[in-house]
């Protein structure tokens, strides 16, 4: 399993971070950047931006739902958030259109 990312933050509450603004918010400015990271934290932006270009293929299998629950709670409930994710880590738009019409597929409204 060495081509996989560590599991160790796998049973995190990621329901509890994305319904917190200040918790979310936390986490955004350390994968962006432009904030102290903790440790679960820091492996996130350590490993955000492969795994968003190769469609999480490193991801455990609670990684892959843990991205796609987050991304879509982003795209549906923090749109501003994730345009900033976006812009960050994909300011070509290359993986953005797949992540957002897997959502529109499952129903989220995504105003232009």
């Amino acid at each position: 399993a060495d081509d996989k990312y560590t599991d160790k933050y796998d049973k995190i509450n990621l329901q509890e971070i994305l319904e917190n603004k200040r918790l979310l918010e936390s986490y955004m400015d350390c994968v962006l950047g432009k904030g102290k990271c903790t440790p679960e934290g820091k492996e996130l932006k350590d490993h955000l931006q492969e795994a968003l270009e190769t469609g999480c293929e490193k991801c455990t299998e609670a990684q892959k739902k843990g991205a796609e629950t987050s991304i879509d709670y982003l795209i549906k409930n923090e749109l501003e958030i994730w345009k900033e994710l976006t812009a960050h880590f994909d300011p070509d738009g290359k993986w953005r259109k797949k992540y957002e019409d897997r959502a529109k597929a499952k129903g989220i409204v995504i105003p232009e």
